[in-house]
Parts: C-alpha cells; structure tokens; sequence
C-alpha cells in the first residue's frame, strides 16, 4: 500500500500538537514529524513505520483521555492510507490559507468539472437517442447512469492483478469534486447566513450565556432548532421513495433524537474490519449505542404479519435484527482493540433498529404495530426495534415536556 507523507500531513500534525496536553502524547506527535523529516532532501518518509508511529501516539492519546487528539490521530491514518482525498483532508482543516486565489481556483475547478460533466452526458444522451429514437426517457436516464458508474476513478494496474491504485494528482481533485455534488455540499447563499453567523459567535454565546434572559432565549432557539429538524426528519421518513441514505443524512447530528441517554455520536462508522455502523452513538457512560437503519415506506415485505391469531414482527424485522446482532459480536470480539484505539467501551453496546412506518401498512392498526414490537424486544437481548414514527413522536413529546418546563 502507498503510504501518504507529505506537507498537509506535516501542518495537520501541527495542529494535533497543538490540541495535545498530555506532554507524552505532544512527544509521541513529534516521533511521527520526526520520521517523516527524517528523509528530508530526497522527500518526507512514510511507510509502514509512519503508520506504526500514528498508531502509537493514538494510543498514547486515548491512555492520557484526550478523545479530541483520538479523533484527529485517525484522520492522520485514515488520510495516510488513502481513506481520505486530499482536498477534502485540506478544507477539513483549512491547512492552506492563501486568500481569494486558492478560492478562486477552487470555485474554478468545481464550476469547469460541473460543465465538463453536463456536456459529457449531453453528448452521450444524444448518441444514445440518435441509435435508439423510440427510447423511453426511463430507459435514457438508465443509460446515463450506468455511464457513471462505469466511469469510476480508481484504477485497476495491470501488473497486479486484485489491487487498486488511490487515485492522486487531477484524478483525485476529479473524485472530491464529483463527492461535493454527490453529497450535496453546495449550497445556494443565504443572505441572512452572515447575521446568523455572528449571533452564533463565541462572544455573542458567551454574553448571552452570562445572562438569565439570555440562557432562556438560548434554549427557546434550541427548541426551535430541534423542532425544524424533526419536522423535516417527519417528512423523510413519510417519503416513499425514501432511501436509507436519505434517512441517514437526516438523523446525523441529532443524537438528542434518540433520548437524553446519549451524550454524542462516535467519529468511527467503521470500528470493526467489514462492518460499518450507520449511528454509533455513546451513552452517559462511555458505552456505544448502534443505530441500525432500514427503509421507511418501502420496505421489500411487511413489518409485520398475522401468526396464530396476533401481530407478530415479518421478516424483515428478524433481518434487520439478525444484522444488528452481528455488529454487535464483531464489536465484542474486538473489544481491547477498539477501547485501546478509540477509548470506547463495547462490553456493554446495545443497538436500536429503526425500520418501517405504519403508513406503509394501513391495513394493520398502529397501535397492534406498536405492541408486537414492543412484545418481540420484551425477549430480545440488546437490540431494541423502532419504527420511525414512534422514535419521532417520542422526541416530539420531548421536546413538548421541555418547551412546557420553560414556559413555567
């Protein structure tokens, strides 16, 4: 594997640095720079040593209880490795500042890439119709997309066959921009997006914070906030053409969702080598919480069916579960090294599936969808199953009972 060692590394060590307190992780930080300045003149070393180095000061910054430092350590790797691209590792930590000319260039790139693509698929759409004149505008948009998919980046070298090259140089520039877009990273400009942002500076927090009055706006602009976001989780999860992405974006961040238990969620998705969770929230205690999420309005089968004369969960419930079984034996199996890697605790994780809505199945009361899935997690072991309506009319009573505690 191509181990990355260069500049960007080197600035964001320095800023790992700089978030350390515990003198041995500062030191264990500065064996790493040292390695790579080691081979300066014929370039920064990298290497499997490298990541040996990164592996330890993370471990040493997990044993001295800096989570912080934790989180940015794995970015090293993760980005030494090829997980993550360069400019997104750049703009994640801002590495260079050079005004409005690197902006420039930015806006440039993606702009270029923008009309590059449509006029690329504009061709390719009138070939298709100039062969195919009676094609269906379903069977065209099918013919495009599968010109995306082929039209992958990464490359596949001949003299190795099974292995793959990370992309670097223009390709990888090509794959960040084509990311942009994919996860909707650009946005149209607010006008109010300025004011927003100094009413939420740190001063502007800290005056407000200083002041009775102040703390109760505060929490009155919480709740509002949660409210929106509730509402337009509501919306997603009323979708029927709703996919589990779109269910995910709309739940990330909002850990307050799911109940006052959890404090926050876990940076890792991928804790275990094949498994990658879709929530990991962390408890008041340090222990991991997996959301496991399925699809809303459009599950394959019902959520649940008639047995012997009651409402009992479908399969698609016994599936679901069976998965969330399964992250939870991989975590367990890796215990000491994810404890040791990250400082979270797996000995006592539990899971929450979140599948299907009762909409989805009218024909079946929703209280009688409610109480058979109440019964199944009754005589299941750490894994608890949801629909989506219930966690939100839960949260929404939540925030019902605070918006109540404050008017008072």
């Amino acid at each position: 594997m191509d181990i990355r060692a260069d500049w960007a590394l080197e600035l964001q060590l320095e800023a790992v640095r700089k978030e350390a307190v515990d003198d041995g992780v500062r030191a264990a930080v500065d064996a790493v720079t040292g390695h790579m300045n080691g081979g300066r003149g014929r370039g920064r070393r990298g290497g499997r040593a490298l990541l040996d180095l990164l592996g330890e000061a993370r471990a040493r910054a997990a044993g001295a209880g800096e989570w912080q430092v934790v989180r940015l350590l794995q970015d090293s790797v993760d980005y030494a490795e090829g997980r993550i691209l360069k400019p997104e590792f750049e703009e994640r930590y801002r590495l260079f500042q050079d005004g409005a000319a690197r902006s420039g260039n930015l806006q440039r790139s993606v702009a270029t890439g923008l009309w590059a693509t449509g006029e690329y698929f504009a061709s390719m759409g009138d070939r298709f119709l100039a062969e195919r004149p009676a094609a269906t505008a379903s069977e065209l948009l099918e013919h495009l997309r599968a010109l995306g998919e082929d039209g992958r980046f990464v490359e596949a070298p001949a003299d190795r066959p099974g292995r793959y090259r990370i992309p670097r140089g223009r390709a990888e520039w090509a794959l960040w921009i084509e990311q942009v877009f994919r996860n909707e990273r650009i946005e149209v400009a607010d006008p109010e997006a300025e004011a927003r942002r100094i009413a939420a500076s740190p001063e502007a927090l800290a005056l407000l914070a200083s002041d009775r009055d102040g703390r109760l706006a505060l929490r009155a602009a919480e709740l509002q906030r949660r409210g929106r976001q509730l509402a337009a989780l509501r919306v997603v999860a009323e979708d029927r053409g709703a996919r589990e992405a779109d269910l995910q974006r709309a739940l990330e961040g909002q850990h307050w969702i799911f109940g006052g238990r959890y404090v926050g969620e876990a940076v890792q998705r991928r804790l275990v080598v094949g498994d990658e969770v879709d929530i990991p929230l962390i408890r008041g205690d340090g222990s991991l919480h997996v959301v496991e999420l399925k699809r809303s309005m459009s599950l394959a089968g019902p959520l649940v069916k008639r047995h012997r004369g009651a409402w009992v969960p479908a399969a698609e419930v016994h599936d679901a579960v069976g998965q969330a079984v399964n992250y939870l034996v991989g975590l367990d199996e890796n215990r000491e090294r994810l404890r040791a890697d990250f400082g979270i605790e797996t000995r006592r994780a539990s899971a929450l599936v979140l599948i299907g809505h009762p909409s989805a199945q009218p024909e079946v009361p929703e209280r009688e969808v409610n109480e058979a899935l109440r019964t199944f997690n009754a005589h299941v072991t750490r894994v608890e199953v949801l629909t989506y309506k219930e966690l939100i009319d839960n949260a929404e009573r939540s925030l019902g009972a605070a918006a109540g505690s404050r008017s008072r």
